[in-house]
């Protein structure tokens, strides 16, 4: 490097590892402060990095190094005197102590290729209770399977004996580094032959900041990272705007077959007004249900502060589940398809503990090819089942199903009827009976689908015959032949008999028969105590929507009614205008009432005036409760109350 005594201005920046600039001639003119003719050296890449020296005169200045890989050198000359000027040589070298907090280092000669035949240490150390954080910005070195030639090496400490953080080579540029202390050591290798173009990295004091006693700041959870740090919350929340703070997190769409859904912030109390949606979805042929392991949401039987709803579907014009609140877990509910929406929603005032409940998904065997079975097929958690119609019974195969024999007692509330061999022609000298038996208080209903019977004006031959009753000594309701479909036949009570005859002459395909269950009717009220549910199902299911049913309790004359409620849960509302149960001293609704009742827990004991009590039964087609249970007789008023005068 050489500099023009002639009145000029020059300025170059050298750029090496680290630079070593050595005069070897100096003769500029000399003036106070070096003012006109002068050489200037700085620590930097531009005119205003820190100043090494500004030089003029015919002395030789010291050696300058560079603390990193770049010098400023800049001549101006602005004088008539001519003198020799400068000359100087520079030279690169690598490695050396570094105590700074930030910096880069990089391979010797970076971006070009490094040279043959270099080895290079860097001891670097950071201010005390910190630690070393390093990040590579490119990478190139010679590649090896064991890193045998060109290499870059970095240990945790200060000297080669440090424990070994890794060996470097090839075009990956490695992960970023922390050191265990403020000191980091490094050294790169290249051999004779082959040379790339190196590496570049930074390297900066790192803190722990979430050793802090402000925690960075975090409200919850603080997570460190290489140079800086993030905030994280609990389970249940979220991070806010500002990604310190935590706030109540809730809803969002699961597509696991598993999972957990419960309030935000649990298992502290949820926070006030918020609004969660969960949408589960499980793949085609699958059926999700869901089990609550605990729940405590404000409210009672009205549900208007908080709640949870569950749909089958993901829109609320889905079928609703159920509207739930206060302390009573509900039932496991199964989706109809394979999806389900839970909403929760709180108000401004009070919060509870909330609710956990586990959701879980189960394929519908049923729901392709009917699982296999001929007849019916059952859905069940891991597994499914066949079932066969009345009339048939399972075959060993587990799917198909062969003809039962002809005694059949009949206790659920709904299902068919079928003749023999139904839908082939029912063999010949056949005789069946069914025994139906539904849940006091509910009449058997028979309705005929299909009916193809020997033909006799008077059903002398092949017939079927439906009785009022348990037994064929009950009234008779119809004996029935032909082809034409009978009318709908109603049981004045929960008992039904029915028997299928067939003689040995013609054939024909048989009758299909469904039967149910109707609400209301006529009881007669005895000494003994009697039964009366609110519907069929009863125990197993909650009454259905959308129902007004009437009983006529009747007793003999000169005796009265006594009515205890056994069970009694009837969804609450303060005037009773939803569902309810409503009674009369008499044989319709313009007689004395008795009283109107819901909510839950059974009413007192009812007394009547007269002989005969009208109950009147109305649901709506919203929430639904598990129903009551009556039991009711007659009793005798005193003799004295019916002695003449």
């Amino acid at each position: 490097m050489r500099g023009d005594p002639a009145a000029a201005k020059a300025s170059m920046t050298v750029h090496q590892p680290q630079i070593v600039l050595n005069f070897t001639t100096m003769d500029l003119y000399k003036s106070s402060l070096c003012w006109y003719d002068y050489i200037e050296v700085r620590d930097g890449y531009w005119r205003k990095s820190p100043l090494l020296g500004r030089f003029c005169g015919d002395k030789l200045p010291e050696v300058l190094t560079s603390t990193e890989s770049r010098m400023w050198i800049e001549f101006r000359s602005s004088s008539n005197w001519v003198g020799k000027g400068f000359a100087a040589i520079y030279e690169a070298i690598c490695g050396g102590e570094i105590r700074k907090n930030e910096g880069q280092i990089q391979s010797p000669n970076y971006p070009d290729d490094y040279r043959p035949m270099k080895e290079c240490v860097w001891k670097i150390a950071v201010s005390e209770d910190c630690y070393v954080g390093l990040t590579f910005q490119a990478f190139e070195i010679e590649r090896h399977d064991n890193c045998a030639y060109d290499y870059l090496e970095v240990r945790d400490g200060t000297s080669e004996n440090s424990p070994l953080i890794g060996r470097f080579c090839g075009y990956d540029k490695p992960e970023d580094i922390r050191s265990t202390s403020n000191t980091l050591w490094m050294k790169f290798v290249s051999d004779g032959t082959v040379n790339k173009a190196g590496f570049a990295a930074n390297f900066f004091k790192e803190e722990d900041e979430c050793a802090k006693p402000d925690r960075g700041g975090c409200e919850q959870r603080c997570l460190n990272t290489l140079g800086s740090y993030q905030c994280s919350c609990e389970p249940g929340y979220e991070l806010g705007p500002d990604k310190r703070t935590c706030e109540a997190a809730c809803g969002g769409l699961l597509t696991k077959l598993n999972g957990t859904i419960t309030t935000p912030g649990w298992p502290k109390e949820y926070p006030p007004n918020k609004h969660c949606v969960w949408q589960v979805v499980a793949p085609t042929q699958y059926r999700i249900s869901m089990k609550f392991e605990f729940f405590e949401l404000e409210g009672n039987e009205v549900c208007k502060y908080d709640y949870v709803e569950i749909w089958s579907g993901l829109s609320s014009e889905s079928k609703l589940h159920g509207k739930f609140c206060g302390a009573e877990v509900p039932e496991v509910i199964t989706s109809q398809f394979n999806n389900m929406r839970i909403e929760f929603k709180s108000d401004n005032t009070v919060s509870k503990k909330g609710f956990k409940a586990h959701f879980f998904s189960d394929k519908d065997e049923c729901s392709k090819d009917n699982g296999g079975c001929q007849h019916e097929c059952v859905n069940t958690m891991g597994s499914y089942m066949c079932q066969c119609r009345n009339g048939f019974v399972l075959h060993e195969n587990k799917h198909d199903c062969k003809e039962a024999e002809c005694e059949q007692k009949i206790h659920s509330p709904s299902g068919f009827i079928t003749s023999p061999n139904w839908p082939d022609k029912y063999p010949s000298r056949k005789e069946c009976t069914w025994e139906i038996s539904a849940t006091p208080g509910h009449r058997i209903k028979l309705i005929f689908s299909e009916f193809e019977i020997e033909q006799h004006q008077e059903c002398a031959y092949d017939h079927l015959e439906v009785f009022d009753g348990e037994t064929e000594k009950s009234p008779i309701l119809g004996r029935l032949c032909g082809n034409k479909i009978p009318e709908p036949l109603v049981a004045t009570g929960n008992k039904m008999f029915v028997r299928f005859v067939s003689d040995a002459s013609v054939q024909r395909k048989g009758f299909q028969a469904t039967h149910s269950t109707e609400c209301g009717g006529r009881l007669k009220v005895e000494s003994k105590p009697r039964d009366l549910y609110s519907h069929a199902q009863f125990g197993d299911n909650n009454y259905p929507g959308q129902v007004d049913c009437e009983w006529l309790l009747v007793s003999e004359r000169g005796s009265r009614l006594e009515l205890s409620f056994q069970i009694f849960e009837v969804e609450e509302e303060a005037d009773c205008g939803y569902d309810y149960v409503e009674l009369f001293d008499g044989l319709d609704s313009t007689a004395v009432g008795l009283g109107r009742f819901c909510g839950s827990g059974p009413p007192e004991e009812i007394y009547s005036i007269g002989d005969t009590v009208l109950i009147h039964f109305h649901t709506d087609d919203t929430i639904s409760k598990k129903g009551f249970h009556i039991r009711y007789k007659s009793i005798r008023y005193p003799d004295t109350t019916h002695t003449k005068n």
